[in-house]
């Protein structure tokens, strides 16, 4: 895993590399560094309205009472999609600006939601496998109550 990691981190860099050479022979060099800090600057703000809309479509379905198992995949992947424009290159924004399309990346979402399964790991006030707040258990042997603590007074 950490070769695999290694490989992919070392060869998109060495990628951003060249291209950003290649750009930089063919414009200038300050023509390129504008360029990159614009496409930083309106990603950023592309990624903050989608992500306003994506939040509104969030609540819509918890308030439906429905899993919101899509909108919250595509809230990270409109993490990275913000990470990828923010980061200097033109190979990440590139990557980033089909991130942003909302086509794409509800594709993404459906597969990764159809063929990765997602277990809860603790049922303590959140998602279980049986709904938002709701708690599965396997015996019933939980007796659910409060308790209050006094301290004993003692006259020595």
């Amino acid at each position: 895993m950490f070769a695999r990691l290694f490989l992919i981190f070392t060869g998109v860099s060495l990628l951003e590399i060249f291209v950003l050479v290649k750009v930089g022979g063919f414009l200038g060099a300050w023509p390129t560094i504008l360029l990159v800090i614009i496409t930083a600057l309106i990603g950023s703000a592309l990624v903050r309205s989608q992500g306003l809309q994506l939040v509104q479509k969030l609540q819509e379905r918890m308030a439906l009472g429905e899993m919101p198992g899509q909108q919250l995949i595509e809230g990270m992947m409109l993490i990275i999609t913000g990470i990828l424009l923010v980061t200097p290159g033109f190979v990440t924004d590139l990557c980033g600006l089909l991130l942003l399309q909302p086509t794409i990346r509800a594709g993404i979402a459906k597969l990764l939601l159809a063929n990765v399964k997602f277990a809860p790991q603790s049922s303590m006030s959140g998602f279980s496998s049986q709904g938002f707040g709701q708690t599965a258990r396997s015996d019933d042997s939980v007796i659910e109550g409060e308790f209050e603590h006094k301290e004993d007074k003692r006259i020595d």
